[in-house]
């Protein structure tokens, strides 16, 4: 039985400013993802057959999850998921941040325009009430973004999420405050379409 661990990050702590702060990301990864990771362990303990699956996969099936376990599963288990996925979908900044090769090209069809597509993911984002987050996923191949409340996961929609924007407060409060809108605008800075693109690829 081997239990799921954090992920390292792939870049050092100030990798990601002015964008995003050392401090936000120290506490989120070192915190927030640490304790999701061990709260997750901890919610699958007296499921030991579980650990035999993917995170991903007990997220998928999870309505095949005990009750009892159900609700620590999807928070704890969707909070290591989804963050895992944020740490290698994001990379040091650059002003003009964009996609290329296939995934551009399944942009353009799906939303017309990476503007448009752009346009699209910030009102998602911005319209999350509360907790949550706004993916670009993937449903049967097809590119959709959608919204989930909490750390309720696109797997569990049967959906395949490549990327996703976490608008829970600690990702962006000790930066930007109330302002949303600013930290989102930079995000799509530090988007890593390398590996954007390669999740697609990979899932298409």
């Amino acid at each position: 039985m081997e239990k799921f661990t954090t992920p390292s990050l792939p870049y050092e702590y100030n990798a990601l400013e002015p964008y995003m702060d050392e401090e936000t990301i120290k506490v989120h990864h070192d915190k927030h993802h640490v304790a999701y990771t061990t709260n997750f362990n901890k919610a699958l303990e007296n499921n030991p057959e579980l650990f035999d699956k993917t995170a991903e996969a007990i997220l998928q099936d999870i309505d095949s999850v005990p009750e009892e376990i159900k609700t620590a599963i999807k928070n704890h288990g969707g909070g290591h998921v989804h963050h895992s996925i944020l740490w290698e979908t994001i990379r040091p900044g650059k002003e003009n941040n964009l996609p290329e090769g296939e995934l551009l090209e399944a942009i353009n069809d799906t939303f017309e325009s990476f503007d448009n597509f752009k346009e699209e993911l910030t009102k998602a984002s911005m319209t999350v009430f509360g907790s949550g987050w706004a993916w670009l996923s993937l449903d049967n191949g097809k590119l959709l973004i959608e919204k989930t409340l909490n750390q309720d996961s696109p797997y569990s929609l049967n959906h395949t999420p490549l990327f996703g924007i976490d608008v829970w407060e600690h990702a962006y409060y000790l930066k930007y405050q109330n302002r949303r809108n600013k930290f989102i605008e930079n995000f799509f800075k530090i988007i890593n379409w390398d590996k954007v693109q390669e999740k697609y690829l990979n899932n298409k």
